[in-house]
Order: C-alpha cells, then sequence, then structure tokens
C-alpha cells in the first residue's frame, strides 16, 4: 500500500526560496485562527486548534502542492520548537512554587500516574505506542504544545500527531464544560476547585474558560497550576527522548537525540523568574507564542491525510477518554489528600 504524502516526506533544509510560499501560507491561517478565536461560540478553542482544522480543510479542497512542502516542514518543525521554547515566558518558578509542596506534588502525581497508566491501557487496547505516548503527554500536561513538543523526540507521524490533537481537543472541550458543573455539584471552594481545573484539563485556554464560570479566585489558582503543568513538559520530554533512545538502542545503535528545544524553554522560564528580560517581550510572549505554535499546527494540519487518520479507529479516541477522566479523578483525590 503506497503511504499518503505527508510532511514527512519534504525536504528537511529548504534554501529560503523554496520555503517561502509554505511559509506564508500557514503565517495566514494563523492570522485568521487568530481573529476567529474572538468571535462568539469559537472562544472554546485555541488559536492552535483553528489553525489546525483551517490546513486540515484547506488540504481537503486544495490538496498538497509540492511547492508548498519546503516551507510547511520548516513551520511544522522549526515553528513549534521557537513556540515550545517561548511557553517559558510564561511561567516562573515563584509562581509553581507558590502554590505549596502538597499542591505540586499532587500535580505531579496525577500527572505522572496518568502518563504511565495511559501508556499502559494503550498497550492493552491495541493503539500503537507512538499514538499512545502523544495521547499520553496531551492529556497529562498541556495539549497541543506538548503533542509537538513530545512528537520530536517519539517519532510519531503526521496522522499520530492529528488524531491526538483530534482526540485530546474533543475531550478538553468536553473537560471545560463539564468540570465546573461537577465541581459545583460536589460542592467544591473555589481554591480547590480551581486547583482541579489546572491540573486535570488539556490546554491553557480551556482551563481559563472552565474556571472563568466559578469566578476571580477559582481563575488563578486554576491558572497557576496549569502552569506547573506545563513546566513538567520540559522534564518529560528529556524522559521521553532517553527511553526512545534506550528502544532504538536495542535494535540498533543510535545517538541520543535531546530536544535542545527544551533547555530553551527552562532557560526562559529561569529568566523570566529573575525577572531579567525586556517588559516588552515578557508583556507580548503570549501573544507571539500563540502566533506560532498556531502557524506550525495550521502547515500540520494542511499535510495530515484525513482518510488516514480515520483508518485508526475508535480505540484511540476511547483511550484519550479514559485518559482524561483518569486524570480528573486521581488528581481530585491527590488534591484532597495532600492540599
Amino acid at each position: 500500500m503506497t503511504r499518503p504524502a505527508t510532511l514527512a516526506v519534504a525536504p528537511v533544509a529548504p534554501n529560503l526560496t523554496a520555503a517561502l510560499p509554505g511559509l506564508v501560507l500557514p503565517a495566514g491561517l494563523a492570522a485568521a485562527a487568530m481573529a476567529l478565536h474572538v468571535l462568539p461560540g469559537l472562544k472554546i478553542l485555541s488559536p492552535a486548534i483553528l489553525a489546525v482544522l483551517l490546513g486540515i480543510a484547506l488540504r481537503q479542497l486544495f490538496g498538497l502542492p509540492a511547492a508548498l512542502r519546503p516551507g510547511l516542514t520548516v513551520a511544522a518543525r522549526t515553528l513549534l520548537r521557537v513556540a515550545v521554547v517561548l511557553l517559558g515566558l510564561q511561567v516562573t518558578v515563584g509562581q509553581v512554587v507558590g502554590l505549596g509542596l502538597g499542591v505540586l506534588l499532587a500535580v505531579a502525581g496525577g500527572l505522572a500516574a496518568n502518563f504511565l497508566f495511559t501508556v499502559w491501557l494503550g498497550a492493552r487496547m491495541g493503539v500503537g505506542r507512538r499514538l499512545t505516548r502523544l495521547i499520553a503527554v496531551g492529556t497529562s500536561v498541556c495539549g497541543a504544545s506538548a503533542i509537538v513538543a513530545a512528537n520530536s523526540v517519539t517519532g510519531g507521524d503526521d496522522e499520530d500527531v492529528a488524531y491526538s490533537l483530534a482526540a485530546v481537543t474533543l475531550f478538553g472541550t468536553v473537560a471545560m464544560l463539564a468540570m465546573p458543573l461537577a465541581a459545583e455539584l460536589v460542592h467544591a471552594e473555589p481554591h480547590v476547585a480551581g486547583l482541579w481545573l489546572g491540573a486535570s484539563i488539556h490546554e491553557v485556554a480551556q482551563v481559563v474558560g472552565a474556571a472563568s464560570q466559578l469566578g476571580d479566585a477559582a481563575m488563578q489558582t486554576a491558572t497557576i497550576a496549569k502552569m506547573a503543568r506545563v513546566l513538567m513538559l520540559a522534564p518529560l520530554v528529556l524522559a521521553l527522548a532517553a527511553v526512545e533512545h534506550r528502544r532504538s538502542r536495542r535494535v540498533e545503535r543510535a545517538r541520543l537525540q535531546m530536544p535542545w528545544f527544551v533547555f530553551g524553554f527552562i532557560g526562559l522560564t529561569v529568566l523570566a523568574s529573575l525577572k531579567t528580560m525586556p517588559g516588552w517581550l515578557t508583556a507580548d510572549a503570549g501573544l507571539i507564542t500563540s502566533f506560532l505554535l498556531a502557524a506550525a499546527l495550521a502547515a500540520l494540519g494542511y499535510g495530515m491525510d484525513v482518510s488516514a487518520i480515520l483508518r485508526r479507529g475508535w480505540r484511540p479516541l476511547l483511550l484519550a477518554l479514559l485518559s482524561w477522566l483518569a486524570i480528573s479523578a486521581v488528581s481530585l483525590l491527590l488534591l484532597y489528600v495532600l492540599a
């Protein structure tokens, strides 16, 4: 069977002239996604997810012209790494430490337990190893950003990325709508409810959207708890890189491929914590990061083959559902025990 054309077959180092058409397209889609995000009814979807959807839609309408592939490759690989690095400016060590040791242990414990559970369950369900790990990372850490960061070391194909993005977006949206109601049903205090939402919901935008329904106190604690999870992306990706290296060495001699952009993420987090970065950069970091991530995911979306995604079947989707339910339950339990 012939493999569908994806970005994986594009040149890795195209020159600027060849890359330009494929860079302009995702940049335009990112701008469109950010404009659509402010419309009523679309705020529940982050610009990154809207950009993926726009990219997929255009791919189905116009196909994948060869002239776009070099630039799309640069956008899908380089821009997303820059976006992950810039995420480091949005969280400081002081904010995370301010949550307290008990909360940090609960957040970290829920993340680790859910990742291991999802990997174990995916193997039992017969879901592919790489797709399982992307779903596990996306659910456990921070949605789309975590998926594209982890894929740099797990080596999943474009369809793996597409399916995991679709799955975590679906259940992240469900979580955003359902979990505030669940918090009210169990009469959780705003502080605890915010921590639970931040420790359980996938995307940062979804966390803010959910917590805003419970008041300012819940939104503040939810956002900081979510940023603590984002900070845990770096050690998780490094651990995945080491695991993939050990696995590859059992098959053939392989050098350890270090995800250097993760060290950039850590470095900017330290600089943001020390307050040594220019004020204009830290103030605009969120907007710049959103645009770059949207452009990268628009490029990924344009390179995806929908028919190949659909052939994956329902099992990965069920895995994503069970993974979300697991992190929600474990995080709530750990918060009540440790926080």
